[in-house]
């Protein structure tokens, strides 16, 4: 674990502050020379990327390579301004995606500098998720320091005018149907039931007890319940993993189809959807009570980025999914956002920082996505060009290619890694044929 230096702000000279920025580094395998596999981190503490990323310490013997994870800024340790970082939005605006590009691009420039043997190593970048999306930013923003990026569920696409915002609760709508044909119906029955039970007071007492929620339910949390409900199911397509897993909460395996089981094989549709919340929450048995104000990831951080710049509008319409019908409204989420960080959202900026969907001029970029992942619905899903490789895995979720190996892989991920590896490598003799 090493701790460097770096600009609180890299794009203006008027304000000099600096803070430590946290990197893990694992040289067991590298060799003179070798590659650097460079994790950008995302949305949380990096030791918890750590343990979900094993595919960069896989790869690494057979490539002679360095693998580092780095942190992003206002996550886990590194925080700019310490227990001040989120005081105010003088002290939060410097939570960009651009700063951490930045971040990571002045790391690659310093380990090149400082790590024995890495003076020509070339640097590929690896990220799942907002860290695919980073990994296949810095290869197009920073293309002479990376030479190639594995971008796993990177959903770049998901923006405001070039994905359908209904999409992604197509796509987790299909993953339930596909674990139990009659457990998306079910679930759409679910909201009239609870929307009328939170009408009384009896009501509301019966959905906090049938939860087991941590506060008795008023009439005014009756949006929250249904947006944390909302989240669940889509938070369930995003890990499908086939084995048991322990992301954003210990679950079994194939935990979609164990919710649906405990949906469809229930007589009565709120106690299945009551029991399908606990095996998510409490699979463990550890857990008193079910809070529903409590975030799923990410933290307060997250909530500032996705009021800022990471504008990815998810909306249902209640007929051609499970969820119920909500629409995207810019200007209660903008209104909102300011109430809560005293911002406002700039809805098309990562669109113009990042090109939109015009990325052709990019290259060496693998896009890897699970199809039963909600956020493939906003991701790079064909070819784009040679070096623009897309790889769609069949039976995978949120980033499964980045995950350590596992026996119950399928066989589209055990491909997908290979394949990976082959284009890496590619990557790498190219890189000495070009004599950098």
């Amino acid at each position: 674990i090493v701790f460097y230096p770096t600009q609180v702000d890299h794009f203006s000279f008027a304000n000099p502050d600096t803070f430590l920025l946290r990197y893990l580094v694992n040289d067991t395998y590298f060799k003179d020379g070798g590659p650097i596999f460079f994790y950008t981190g995302n949305e949380g503490d990096i030791e918890g990327f750590v343990k979900n990323t094993g595919l960069l310490m896989e790869m690494a013997p057979r490539f002679g390579a360095m693998v580092i994870f780095a942190e992003h800024r206002y996550y886990g340790q590194s925080m700019p301004y310490g227990e001040e970082s989120f005081k105010d939005p003088a002290h939060l605006g410097y939570l960009t995606s651009t700063q951490a590009l930045a971040d990571f691009a002045v790391l690659i420039t310093r380990l090149r500098k400082t790590a024995s043997g890495a003076a020509n190593s070339p640097v590929f970048a690896f990220g799942g998720s907002y860290g695919g999306m980073l990994a296949a930013w810095i290869r197009m923003k920073y293309p002479h320091l990376v030479a190639g990026s594995l971008a796993s569920a990177a959903s770049i696409f998901q923006y405001p005018g070039i994905t359908d915002c209904e999409a992604y609760s197509h796509v987790a709508t299909r993953t339930f149907q596909r674990s139990a044909a009659g457990c998306p119906g079910r679930i759409r029955s679910s909201w009239d039931i609870i929307d009328d039970l939170g009408k009384t007071g009896a009501g509301l007492q019966n959905l906090t007890s049938m939860f087991r929620l941590c506060e008795r339910l008023t009439a005014d949390d009756m949006p929250a319940l249904v947006d944390w409900l909302v989240n669940l199911w889509m938070i369930y397509a995003l890990i499908d993993y086939p084995y048991p897993a322990n992301f954003l909460t210990p679950l079994p395996a194939w935990p979609v189809k164990e919710a649906c089981h405990l949906i469809v094989s229930n007589e009565d549709v709120l106690s299945g959807v009551a029991a399908a919340a606990k095996l998510y929450f409490n699979y463990t048995g550890q857990t008193a009570c079910l809070d529903i104000s409590k975030p799923y990831y990410g933290g307060l951080a997250w909530q500032y980025q996705a009021c800022t710049e990471q504008i990815e509008p998810i909306c249902s319409d209640g007929v051609n999914d499970m969820f119920p019908a909500i629409p995207w409204d810019l200007s209660a989420f903008s209104e909102a956002c300011y109430e809560r960080w005293k911002v406002r959202p700039r809805p098309h900026w990562a669109v113009t920082e990042y090109w939109g969907r015009n990325i052709s001029a990019a290259s060496n970029i693998i896009f890897s996505n699970g199809d039963l992942d909600p956020w493939s619905a906003g991701c790079v899903l064909k070819s784009l060009s040679d070096s623009l490789v897309a790889i769609v895995m069949e039976d995978a979720a949120h980033h499964l290619d980045l995950r350590p190996s596992n026996p119950a892989d399928p066989p589209s991920v055990i491909k997908a890694r290979a394949q990976e590896a082959d284009i890496i490598e590619k990557w790498i003799q190219e890189y000495r044929a070009a004599g950098l």
